[in-house]
């Protein structure tokens, strides 16, 4: 009888997963080669082997022939020499020799693989140990031993899914996972980009993890990154940040996952620590900010921090930003604070746009003589005349209506020099200058038209108000006459209405005259 001792060298092959976070990772794996010594006829051994592990033996007997335990044995010294070409022609020699049982053929294609692993041959590795299953010479535990190191071979020799999928078949089958097998089955599955089946196992790997390191974090950032599952990624990123609070990138990728998962709020919560915090140093996080307190419709603030990081130099100055900063202002109603930047940005850009909006943005300031200058360069760049005429008109007439209204009587002297009149005849003139292929020239019409009434107004009120004086002072007038009949003396209520006396007595003496010629 032949018995077969073994001895395991280690044997490590590197698996790489690289990105999003994942470091490179080791995959070691480890399998049975072969230094194996053969002695015939160790009754002892042999019984003491059948005694412990009858239940579990084939029913073929566990024993080499003399013709295959010789072959077997000159493969054994090639082999312990490294001569392993030599080993595999004696090994091929003896699979030749007729009748052979089934422990003989698993032990003789197990010396097989071995041979052909030190060689580096992994595929024909994994076939011999295949056979050797196959053969039916092991026992259970042998079996289950040699399929985990064909799947560990596997994994690492390029067919990771294959591998990986031996190895959960023999954990169902009652093989007892270690964690260096969680871990291969993590890692196969990534190298086969299957993460979906890489994750429970990671997920394993990672809550068995005593103590955790940053590879653990890392390795599920990766996979639900993968997986696209930004509310566990935003989760685990949180914790990476309690253990790493000064990796600035970590901060970054948390507030980008809240954002992608639909928590835009936390997200700029967390936008606004970092920024607070001192955090940011580039102008894209400092123009994030800016978008974020602007999105949030807090334009003021987004208008200070935009001012502040131009004037620091975190943010270059370009007529684009300080477009968007007056556009901030002017969106909280700050129109003076917008005017600076306003002006800066026509300056530099000469755009007939950007002299438009700062002069409606003088407009809103009621500086119209700044305003109309530059509505008229708006106006030279080619911007809308119509639009521009309007507002040059409308501030001219708002400057008009804060001034006095004339009091009655109102005189041709008043109506050309008083300011209530001369500047409403500037807003006229200005919505004349409105052209009449201008969408805005009817509005412009109707504007003169009532710049035209409010006059006529005023002249048809100084005429009642005229009248109505007269009236009351001709009434005073006869009961004054009335009381210098009876009393002698000519007294008026309203010593005013004296400048009417004159012309009412030129009328009461026509009058009396005509009644006399009646008589």
């Amino acid at each position: 009888m032949i018995a077969l001792l073994s001895q395991r060298n280690t044997k490590t092959k590197l698996l790489n997963i690289v990105g999003h976070g994942v470091r490179t990772f080791i995959l070691p794996v480890v399998l049975v080669s072969g230094i194996y010594a053969l002695s015939v006829d160790d009754a002892y051994a042999q019984r003491a082997n059948r005694n412990q592990d009858q239940a579990e033996q084939p029913a073929e007997g566990r024993q080499f022939g003399a013709k295959a335990g010789a072959v077997v044995n000159e493969a054994l010294e090639f082999m312990n020499a490294d001569q392993y070409s030599a080993a595999i022609s004696s090994l091929n020699k003896a699979l030749a020799i007729p009748d052979l049982n089934a422990y003989e053929k698993s032990t003789i294609y197990q010396m097989l693989g071995s041979a052909y692993y030190e060689m580096n041959n992994y595929g024909q590795t994994i076939t011999q140990w295949e056979s050797a299953i196959s053969a039916g010479g092991l026992l259970p535990n042998e079996r289950s031993n040699l399929r985990v190191n064909i799947a560990q071979l596997l994994i690492a020799n390029g067919q990771p899914a294959r591998g990986a999928q031996m190895l959960e078949d023999w954990n169902r089958a009652g093989g007892q996972l270690k964690p260096k097998h969680i871990e291969y089955l993590w890692q196969a599955w990534s190298q086969a980009e299957n993460y979906r089946r890489a994750l429970p196992w990671a997920e394993k790997w990672f809550n068995a993890a005593r103590p955790k390191e940053r590879k653990h974090y890392d390795l599920l950032n990766f996979m639900y990154n993968n997986l696209n599952m930004p509310a566990k990624q935003a989760d685990i990123a949180k914790q990476m940040i309690n253990r790493w609070p000064e990796d600035k990138n970590l901060w970054q990728v948390w507030k980008s996952l809240l954002a992608n998962g639909g928590r835009e709020k936390e997200s700029f919560e967390v936008s606004k620590m970092l920024y607070l915090g001192g955090a940011l140093d580039t102008q894209q996080e400092f123009e994030t900010i800016v978008q974020y307190y602007g999105y949030y419709d807090m334009p003021y603030q987004a208008a200070k921090i935009l001012e502040r990081e131009l004037n620091a130099g975190n943010i270059r100055e370009t007529p684009e930003k300080l477009v968007q900063l007056s556009d901030l202002y002017r969106q909280a109603r700050e129109y003076k604070m917008a005017i600076p930047a306003l002006e800066k940005a026509a300056k530099s850009s000469g755009k007939a746009k950007l002299y438009a909006d700062l002069g409606e943005a003088l407009y809103k300031e009621n500086q119209c003589g700044k305003a109309e200058a530059a509505f008229k360069k708006a106006m030279q760049l080619g911007y809308d005349q119509g639009k521009s005429w309007m507002l040059i008109a409308s501030c001219r007439y708002d400057d008009a209506a804060t001034e006095k209204r004339p009091n009655c009587p109102y005189t041709e002297a008043d109506d050309a020099n008083l300011a209530w009149s001369t500047k409403r005849k500037a807003a006229a003139a200005a919505f004349d200058s409105v052209p009449s292929s201008s969408s805005e020239a009817g509005n412009a019409r109707k504007w003169k038209s009532f710049i035209a009434g409010e006059k006529s107004s005023l002249k048809k009120r100084c005429i009642f108000e005229r009248d109505l004086k007269k009236q009351t002072c001709e009434a005073d007038i006869r009961r004054a006459y009335k009381a210098q009949f009876l009393k002698g003396e000519f007294k008026l209520s309203d010593e005013s209405c004296m400048s009417f006396k004159e012309a009412f007595d030129k009328e009461f003496r026509k009058a009396q005259k005509e009644d006399d010629k009646k008589e």
